[in-house]
């Protein structure tokens, strides 16, 4: 037995189609499901769009569900949230589930690459899982300690979503850093401060960036404190980024780590697997305020149209929901 579906697929670069494929609904171990909203993670997609992941790293960049391979064509994707259509291995019929997979209508997947969604979690709000779950692994890495004065620099969705969490450590000082002012409104519904970078605090404790800027990472450095951690969080593609090391990096001894999401942090891996980190993701999704991020949702089917304004940024977006009927 099998069904259409229906899948949003890269094929050249700032070119995205939407093509059929079949399923077949009694192939394997596999719980069917459907669609009720996916997200663009959008720094990483826009990658993807233009077409500039590094040779050397397009196996790295594999998206876990991947099909295609890069640069082009390819369906790429990693937030998804889905109803269960079949009970099927402890999943029941209507519960509602996330996953790492790509923008598509319906699927197949092996139950234990699901994870629940609690009942009270909206459908939008819970495709920000895997983005809580790489903002969670940078904190980690990052190592807060209360009292600390933190700096963000770079406030998109991952950036806005670790100063959500740094600001709910006690008396930490979060200052949000970024060069659109319009920030300042995201700021101050997570209980950050909010600065342009020409006039951002200095002697930070510690400083995450996440603007995928070499601008961006010289700021970083520039307002860090002495012997400071600062946690590069952002990925360049194939871009290069030029660091400023002449002035007080060596002088003021600062430390440069980089955070990625594809590992668990070492601090918490001898005790953490993947699956506890997403599953702890997601329950930190339940705050209202964290609507905020997301922008008003588009339809999927409208999706090769209206996604090329957010991915080119033109369109001021941080995460863009896309909606399936």
């Amino acid at each position: 037995m099998s069904e259409l579906a229906r899948a949003l697929w890269y094929t050249a670069p700032q070119t995205i189609e939407i093509r059929e494929e079949k399923l077949s609904k009694s192939s394997g171990n596999r719980v069917y499901l459907k669609t009720h909203a996916s997200a663009i993670s959008r720094g990483t997609e826009a990658i993807v769009y233009r077409g500039d992941v590094p040779v050397s790293e397009r196996e790295r960049m594999i998206a876990p569900f991947q099909e295609g391979t890069f640069p082009f064509p390819v369906k790429y994707g990693y937030a998804n949230v889905s109803e269960v259509i079949e009970t099927k291995d402890n999943l029941k019929a209507g519960q509602r589930v996330f996953s790492l997979f790509p923008h598509q209508s319906n699927f197949l997947l092996p139950a234990d690459a699901l994870y629940l969604i609690p009942s009270d979690l909206p459908s939008t709000r819970a495709t920000l899982a895997a983005n809580m779950e790489t903002a969670l692994n940078i904190m980690w890495d990052a190592a807060i300690l209360p009292c600390s004065n933190v700096a963000v620099v770079g406030a998109g969705t991952v950036g806005s979503l670790v100063g959500y969490l740094c600001a709910r450590i006690a008396s930490a000082n979060v200052t949000m850093i970024d060069v659109n002012p319009k920030r300042q409104d995201i700021a101050d519904e997570f209980s950050c401060a909010f600065s342009l970078p020409e006039v951002a605090p200095e002697n930070q404790d510690v400083v995450v960036h996440c603007s995928a800027s070499e601008a961006g990472l010289n700021t970083a450095i520039r307002i860090a404190g002495r012997e400071a951690r600062i946690v590069e969080a952002s990925w360049y593609g194939s871009r290069p980024s030029g660091l400023v090391l002449g002035g007080s990096f060596h002088s003021q001894r600062l430390s440069l780590i980089s955070s990625q999401v594809g590992q668990v942090a070492p601090i918490m891996r001898p005790r953490w697997t993947h699956r506890r980190r997403m599953e702890a993701a997601i329950s930190l999704l339940k705050d209202d305020v964290l609507d905020t991020l997301l922008a008003p949702p588009i339809e999927f089917e409208k999706a090769p149209k209206d996604l090329k304004d957010v991915l080119s940024g033109k369109k001021d977006t941080l995460c863009q929901p896309i909606v399936y009927t």
